[in-house]
């Protein structure tokens, strides 16, 4: 059959080749971004209780209410404002799913979606599924930080959407109040809608708060916030998260996810939904990744590797370039196959392939493997 390519720009993604690579050479796997431990047993047992209960049958649509209410308590509590579970909360099925649904909803073919590259690798195969027009906006290089003159500058009559993340997946940047106030004020006068992805959002370090869009009116009324349960609570493989909107957004959105989803696992729901009632496990998490932070960091420190700041998520960037002067993708398959480490070139997280000499780790890792990935970096 001659068929045409929806994504014909499309390959295997960096962070497979890499895992792949990973796994020929028996290298420590610090390149795609899972933890190498175990959730709490208390979770597990919650999901076998719900099963053994009966909730194996199709939850509602946009699911279970009492986890929307639950996500619902927890928003207002962390960032002050009131979603209502019933017409604002939906149940996805993973943070990238709830991405992908927000785009459908709200872009028709023609429509430009600004990016804040580099970015996460499913945000223009999204929009290009929805015959939107990606529109790729460069963060600061080596700050990372939003440059709020060329995102003004690619605004046009056109602009449907702009996407935003925070904590940063690669750069492990987190956006100030002042420049989540900003781009309110940027987007204002505007009909643009904002999807913020926000999944490493009880990730953030030294004693920062995170950001949400929820936080701020003006951002709240016009904003898809995306978040995961897999990356809180350390089940990546349940695929689990939410989107919280305003009404008119979700109606849409909600229009859309009947139709590619569904909706998502009962007793997984009902799980997470017993799990929340203890906050501790969400507000401890910075803490409990910080610490992993500071062991990375101060292993890393008499290296060659430079290491960039870290302010939230789990991933830690550093500047090769002391190393040598190898490209990063050249770099990080040299770095696998001799030294026995895995990482990803951000060069992968931009459209051009632009090179900084930067590449990523993650450190959502045992303490032993951590351990044992800086016993070979430090080699460096």
């Amino acid at each position: 059959m001659n068929l045409k390519s929806k994504l014909p720009n499309v390959g295997t993604t960096i962070f497979s080749v890499m895992s792949a690579l990973a796994a020929e050479k028996n290298a420590v796997n610090l390149g795609q971004g899972f933890p190498d431990f175990n959730c709490d047993p208390s979770l597990i047992d919650a999901v076998t209780q719900a099963m053994q209960q009966g909730f194996n049958q199709y939850p509602p649509m946009p699911g279970v209410l009492l986890l929307r209410e639950a996500v619902a308590i927890k928003i207002k509590a962390l960032y002050a404002y009131q979603y209502c579970p019933a017409t604002e909360l939906t149940i996805t099925a993973g943070a990238t799913q709830g991405i992908l649904t927000a785009i459908l909803s709200v872009v028709h073919p023609g429509d430009e979606v600004i990016v804040l590259e580099p970015c996460y690798d499913s945000y223009v195969p999204n929009i290009e599924l929805a015959g939107g027009v990606p529109v790729r906006v460069p963060l600061k290089p080596g700050s990372f930080r939003p440059d709020f003159a060329l995102i003004a500058a690619a605004m046009t009559p056109k602009t449907r959407a702009i996407i935003v993340n925070s904590p940063h997946n690669p750069s492990a940047t987190v956006w100030s109040a002042q420049e989540m106030r900003q781009l309110e004020q940027l987007l204002a006068p505007t009909d643009i809608v904002l999807i913020s992805d926000e999944v490493y959002e009880h990730m953030v370090f030294d004693a920062q708060q995170h950001q949400s869009a929820s936080r701020f009116a003006g951002l709240a009324q016009r904003a898809f916030v995306i978040s995961s349960f897999g990356k809180t609570y350390h089940v990546t493989g349940w695929k689990v998260g939410f989107v919280a909107a305003p009404k008119n957004l979700t109606h849409e959105f909600r229009k859309v996810h009947q139709f590619n989803v569904f909706t998502v696992n009962t007793p997984m729901q009902y799980a997470l939904a017993h799990f929340m009632e203890k906050p501790s496990a969400y507000l401890d998490l910075s803490n409990f990744y910080q610490q992993k932070r500071d062991l990375f960091r101060a292993g890393l420190a008499g290296s060659k590797l430079k290491l960039l700041p870290c302010e939230g998520s789990y991933f830690q960037c550093v500047d090769i370039s002391a190393v040598n002067d190898m490209k990063e993708a050249d770099f990080c398959t040299w770095l696998t196959s001799e030294m026995g480490v895995a990482a990803i070139p951000l060069s992968a997280f931009y459209g051009n392939g632009f090179d900084q000499h930067t590449v990523r780790f993650c450190f959502a890792k045992k303490t032993e493997t951590l351990n044992r990935a800086l016993e070979k970096l430090q080699r460096l």
